[in-house]
């Protein structure tokens, strides 16, 4: 007879109870190794479960904000943008820091959307949360559903594109081939891939599952 996965081990949470929840090590000293304009650095010695302290090194992030705009074909806008630290020109959603104090996150992505692709949406839906990397950085993602798209003016759009952003073109990319994309490795971002399969997986009873725009972040 075979034994079941995990027979004899001790009984853990049932997958009833598969959510992540807030919690707080005791952090019994704290230095910050480096701070810059946007990122810090800092080292955490945390008290760890048997009384052990261990050093966790992490990048400190405001957050961001990233759209999945979708137009009545079901396609998807995405922008190329150069990012230095991947040496790549990658295929990417709106998106934006979290650098407004205060300001609503579908304000924020709002504000993003039309700088960045020059559209406001009169329909919107939280499709996701994630974090970026959680072993070296606080970094939270909210990923916005947008539609009923509507272009916004080029005189009425004052934005203006610098470094990275002035060489950015605009695609739309059918929902389904996007997925196909991130699974063959042609898209790297990840809340790209992350919010295409997302939007993807909560299209067929027509996003009606999907939190509202202004939901709390857990």
């Amino acid at each position: 007879m075979t034994a079941a996965p995990g027979a004899g081990a001790p009984a853990g949470p049932d997958a009833g109870e598969v959510r992540d929840l807030p919690a707080s090590w005791e952090v019994v000293a704290s230095a910050e190794r480096f701070s810059a304009r946007v990122i810090s650095v800092r080292t955490d010695s945390v008290r760890m479960p048997g009384d052990e302290v261990a050093d966790r090194d992490y990048v400190v992030h405001p957050g961001s904000v990233a759209v999945v705009a979708l137009d009545e074909e079901h396609r998807v806008l995405l922008l190329r943008q150069y990012r230095h630290p991947m040496r790549r020109l990658l295929w990417e959603l709106p998106a934006g820091i979290r650098d407004v104090p205060g300001e609503p996150l579908v304000e924020c992505a709002a504000r993003e959307l039309a700088e960045e692709a020059g559209y406001r949406a009169r329909t919107w839906h939280t499709l996701l949360d994630i974090a970026t990397s959680p072993g070296m950085s606080d970094e939270r993602i909210r990923i916005f559903l947008a539609r009923d798209l509507v272009p916004i003016p080029p005189e009425e759009n004052g934005f203006v594109r610098r470094h990275e952003e002035v060489d950015m073109p605009v695609v739309w990319v059918p929902l389904a081939d996007g997925v196909r994309r991130a699974l063959a490795g042609m898209i790297h971002n990840s809340p790209a891939v992350a919010g295409i399969l997302a939007a993807y997986a909560a299209a067929p009873d027509g996003f009606a599952t999907l939190r509202p725009a202004e939901a709390e972040e857990a």
